[in-house]
């Protein structure tokens, strides 16, 4: 029932910005929480970020004070802006709704971060 199209992912130097998208299908976004994951080759898919339907945000220790997440309901749109970026925040992004007791997930946009 519910599309999550990712975008904004792709090569980046360290200490590079890079803003990504997230778009959902339907109106109805603006009273979930949405989430931006992670997975880097190897590793387990993380949480990055997550963001409340009143606009409270949380954030992984290892991206704290680099990255904003943010939202825009008439746009059925969540954020994520990435700054001072650095080689380990190289992976596929991942956009996450839970509708329990469904997950649902985007196909991921990837950021990679080299000189």
């Amino acid at each position: 029932q519910v599309q999550l199209v990712e975008s904004g992912g792709g090569l980046v130097q360290p200490g590079g910005s890079l803003r990504l998208s997230c778009v959902a299908s339907g109106s109805i976004i603006s009273i979930y929480a949405m989430d931006w994951y992670r997975q880097a080759p190897g590793k387990r898919r993380e949480l990055v970020a997550s963001i409340t339907s009143t606009g409270r945000t949380n954030y992984a220790n290892a991206v704290k004070g680099r990255i904003t997440i943010s939202r825009d309901n008439a746009k059925n749109t969540v954020y994520l802006q990435m700054n001072s970026l650095k080689p380990e925040d190289t992976a596929v992004y991942y956009c996450h709704l839970l509708v329990a007791p469904m997950n649902y997930w985007g196909k991921g946009t990837l950021v990679t971060v080299s000189s």
